[in-house]
C-alpha cells in the first residue's frame, strides 16, 4: 500500500514538474517581451503592454499555485516511510527541483519588476524613446559620461604605470647599491690578503684542535673500556 501511494505521488510530481518547466519558459518570454514593449515607438498600441501585463500576472499566479501543489506532494511523499537509500535520494531530488523552480520563478518576477520600474522612471523623467530629440540628448549625455569614465580610467592607469616605473627605478638603485657594497668588500679582502690568510690559518687550527681533542677522548674511552673488562 505504501509503495502504491509513493508511486502515485511520484507520478504526479513528475507530471507537475514538466508542466511547471513549460510554464516557466513561457513565463520568461512573456516577462521579457511585456517589459520591452513599453519602450517601443508609437506604432505599438497602448493596449499591448496592458495585455502583456495581464497575461504575465495570470501566468504568475498559476505558476505559484502549481509550485504550492508540488510542495504539498513532496511533503506527502516525505511523510511516507522510507524503504531504502534510493527512495531518499529520489525525495531529495524532487525537493531540489522544486527549489530550483522557485528560484527561477522569483528571478523572472524580480527582473520583470525591475524592468517595469526602469521604464516608469524613464517615462516619468521624460527620457522615453518616443521623443527623438530628448533621446538624442540622453544618448549624448551618456556618451559624454562614458567618455569621462574612460578619461578617468586612463588617468588611473597612467598613475599606476608611473608608480610601477618609480618602484622599478628604486629597486634598480638598491641593486646598484648592493653591487657597490659587494665590490668594496672584495676590494678590502684583496687589499689585505694577510687578514684573509690569518683567518684561514685560525680556521685550520680550530679544525686540527678539534680532531686532536676527539682522538684523545676516543683513546681515553677505549682505555676505560679495556680497564672495565679486565
Amino acid at each position: 500500500m505504501v509503495v502504491t501511494n509513493y508511486d502515485a505521488l511520484r507520478k504526479q510530481a513528475r507530471l507537475l514538474e514538466n508542466e511547471i518547466d513549460l510554464k516557466l519558459v513561457a513565463f520568461s518570454k512573456i516577462g521579457s517581451s511585456s517589459g520591452s514593449t513599453m519602450g517601443h515607438s508609437s506604432n505599438a498600441t497602448d493596449t499591448a503592454p496592458l495585455l502583456g501585463e495581464h497575461v504575465f500576472d495570470s501566468l504568475s499566479e498559476e505558476i505559484a499555485q502549481m509550485l504550492d501543489k508540488l510542495s504539498s506532494i513532496n511533503e506527502s511523499m516525505t511523510e511516507l516511510p522510507t524503504s531504502g537509500a534510493a527512495m531518499m535520494h529520489t525525495l531529495q531530488r524532487h525537493r531540489e527541483i522544486l527549489q530550483g523552480y522557485r528560484q527561477e520563478f522569483n528571478k523572472i518576477s524580480a527582473n520583470h519588476t525591475m524592468r517595469l520600474e526602469r521604464e516608469e522612471l524613464l517615462r516619468g523623467s521624460g527620457l522615453s524613446t518616443n521623443s527623438p530629440s530628448i533621446s538624442g540628448l540622453s544618448r549624448r549625455d551618456m556618451y559624454l559620461k562614458e567618455s569621462s569614465h574612460i578619461n578617468s580610467s586612463n588617468t588611473l592607469i597612467n598613475d599606476q604605470i608611473n608608480i610601477a616605473i618609480e618602484t622599478r627605478e628604486h629597486l634598480l638603485s638598491q641593486r646598484q647599491a648592493f653591487k657597490r657594497f659587494q665590490t668594496r668588500l672584495n676590494d678590502i679582502s684583496n687589499r689585505f690578503p694577510l687578514i684573509s690568510s690569518l683567518i684561514q690559518r685560525i680556521n685550520i687550527k680550530k679544525k686540527r684542535d678539534a680532531l686532536i681533542l676527539g682522538a684523545v677522548i676516543g683513546f681515553c674511552v677505549i682505555l676505560l673500556i679495556i680497564y672495565a673488562f679486565n
